[in-house]
Parts: structure tokens; sequence; C-alpha cells
């Protein structure tokens, strides 16, 4: 009596479990048992290697227009203004400074206070008139030799010299 072979064992009878017709166990019918050839399919959505015969980039859409003027632009130009304002009225006001007064110009104190000895030039016929300039000397001068250079000036009862501030002078002035 013969027994016969296993059901279960492919091999016993020489089939090739792989040979065409046939699935691999575990796998659905009607399935192939691999992905095609060229990668696995696409997700909708998914970015990943353009399809066969596709452009490699498509065209960008083209930028919508924003808004005229951002917020940090108006603070920018509006930043820069003052500044340029400020400096105008700066220089406007130091016009009258004594370091631009010449010979014949008046001065008066810019403020009472001691501790401050600007001088401003003022029209000569202003109650505000406090000095006269009889004489405009460039360089720096000590108290001393303020005192001493304008003794030789004809007339001349007080000085004021600016030391440090960018223009070093003297002037050599008389009561109005």
């Amino acid at each position: 009596m013969t027994t016969p072979p296993p059901q279960g064992n492919p091999f016993a009878q020489g089939q090739n479990p792989y040979a065409q017709g046939q699935q691999p166990y575990g796998q659905p019918q009607g399935q192939a048992p691999y992905p095609p050839q060229g990668g696995y399919p696409q997700q909708p959505g998914q970015p990943g290697v353009p399809p066969q015969g596709a452009a490699p980039y498509a065209p960008v859409p083209p930028q919508q227009p924003g808004r005229r003027f951002s917020f940090k632009t108006i603070k920018n130009v509006a930043a820069v203004a003052i500044v340029g304002v400020m400096l105008v009225v700066g220089y406007i006001i130091s016009l009258d400074d004594a370091e631009n007064a010449a010979v014949g110009d008046c001065l008066k104190s810019s403020s009472s206070s001691s501790s401050n000895d600007r001088m401003e030039v003022v029209d000569c016929t202003s109650s505000e008139a406090e000095a006269k300039v009889l004489k405009k000397i460039d360089g720096t001068y000590t108290s001393l030799t303020a005192e001493t250079e304008c003794r030789k000036v004809s007339g001349a009862t007080s000085f004021y010299a600016q030391t440090g501030d960018g223009d070093n002078f003297l002037l050599c002035l008389s009561d109005v």
C-alpha cells in the first residue's frame, strides 16, 4: 500500500508556486504580487516624482498684489520726515548763534541763567541787544588770554570765547 503525497506541500509533486497563473500564498486573487515598475502609485495631493512625460516644474501663478503701503513703510517714512524736520529746525535755530556773528552785529544772552553763557545774534535796534561785536578772532582762548587779547581792541568792555564746540573763536564786545 502506498500513501499519497501530502496535499499541502507544493514541492512534493514538483509544482512551482511562482509559475504563471498561480498567486503566492497570502495574495488576493486578481492582483499582481508586486507593484508595476516605476515606483509606487502616487496618492493625490502628495509631492513626489512627476509622472512620465509631464513638465518637471509647473508654472508659478502670478503673485497677487498686496496692500499699497504697509504700516512698516508708513512708519519708516514718518520717522525720516520727523528727523528731517528736526535737522532743519536745528539749523535755523543755529543761524543766530554767536559763531555766525560778524563785526557790527549785536548779541544777547540766550537765557537768564548764569550757567548757560550762550549768545545769540539780534538786531541792534532791539531792546534785547546787550553787546556789540567789535572784533572776531579765530582760535582757542582761555579766560586770561581772551581778556588780554580784547584789551588791545579799542572800546571793548567784555568778551565771549567759544571753545570745544567745533568752531573756536573769541568775540571782543562793547556795551550797546
